[in-house]
């Protein structure tokens, strides 16, 4: 096929029509090589995404731990608390913690 074939193509000439061209170029640019590509933009997306799911997140936790204060104005409730969490103790006991061996972290 020689080039005056070509050039008498229906697709040829459309695609080397100088209008073409520029659009085509300004596509590429701008979805590709530009600052604020769809490339960047769909990386910000999936961040805004993750931020959004850890916000759920720390809104529930929140919520919990606002639920446990709740509960621990009772002095038998902040009481229970401490000794379970910190292993706290009255002055004349003793405190035995029993690990048993499926607990145990292994190296």
């Amino acid at each position: 096929m020689s080039l005056k074939e070509l050039r008498d193509k229906k697709w040829f000439k459309i695609i080397s029509n100088k209008y073409v061209l520029i659009l085509l170029f300004f596509g590429i640019w701008m979805f590709f090589l530009d600052s604020n590509s769809w490339l960047v933009h769909r990386e910000l997306d999936q961040e805004i995404n993750n931020l959004n799911d850890n916000k759920k997140y720390y809104q529930t936790e929140i919520s919990k731990d606002k639920a446990i204060i709740k509960g621990l104005d009772d002095s038998f409730e902040l009481e229970k608390f401490a000794r379970e969490e910190y292993f706290m103790k009255r002055e004349n006991e003793e405190v035995f913690i029993i690990e048993y061996q499926d607990s145990l972290k292994k190296d």
